[in-house]
Order: structure tokens, then sequence, then C-alpha cells
């Protein structure tokens, strides 16, 4: 029966840690995003770099801590990243489209509500079983 449990256990470590991964991945975006245009670096070029640390750090965090994953980064594994990374972004601008847009939620919760929905359907299931599928069990 424990042996059973096993993978369900695993899953629910990965999903906090991604979790944790794409929390930590969304603050250091939206940080650089408020510290660039601060310091009076244009919206767009700000939101593109915020974007791009936090990416990166999603990646880092998940790679190594979520998925335990010890391989070497490859190019494909980083296109694979990158293409769930872009259909994450064009999911939440549609979401946040119907839910701030047409249904008149403020910004804030409607970003968290999005988030957390694309991150549970989406984003989670695709790192997994695409970017990060070549896990070695630990």
């Amino acid at each position: 029966m424990g042996a059973a449990l096993s993978p369900d256990m695993k899953n629910s470590r990965e999903l906090l840690h991604a979790g944790l991964g794409g929390a930590c991945g969304t603050a250091l975006d939206v940080t650089t995003l408020v510290l660039l245009v601060h310091v009076g670096v244009a919206i767009p070029a700000a939101a593109f770099w915020g974007a791009a640390v936090g990416a990166v750090a999603c990646f880092v965090l998940n790679k190594y801590v979520a998925f335990r994953d010890r391989s070497p980064i490859t190019a494909h594994q980083l296109a694979r990243f990158g293409t769930v990374a872009v259909a994450t972004a064009l999911l939440m601008a549609f979401a946040m489209k119907l839910v701030a847009v047409k249904l008149g939620v403020p910004v804030l919760p409607a970003k968290l509500l999005c988030a957390a929905a694309i991150f549970i359907f989406w984003t989670y299931p695709a790192q997994r079983r695409l970017v990060f599928r070549t896990v070695v069990a630990a």
C-alpha cells in the first residue's frame, strides 16, 4: 500500500515546489518590472526584462528543486520550457481579458485567480510531462 502512495506523494511535493518556484518567479518578475519602471525604463522593456528574469528563476527552481532534474540543460529542454512559457503567457492574456475586462474583477485578484488556474491546469502538467520528463527517480 505504501508503494501505491509514493507517486502521489512525489506529485504533491513536485506540485508544491513548482508552485513555490512559480511564485518566486512571479515575485522576481513583478519586482524587476517595478524597479525598472521606477528608474525610467520604458514599460514594455521593463515588462520584457521582468518576464525574462522570472522565467529564468522559474526554470532553475523547477529543474533543480521541484522536479529534481540533475540532467544537463539542453537546447531542447530550454525550447520546451520556452514553448510552455509562451503558451502560459497567451493563456494568461486570454484569461485576464475574460476575468478582469469582461467580468470586471479587479486586476490583482484576477491575476492571482488566473495564475492559480493556469498553473494547476496547464503550467505544472506541461512542465512535468514536457520539460522535465526525463527525471530519474530519487
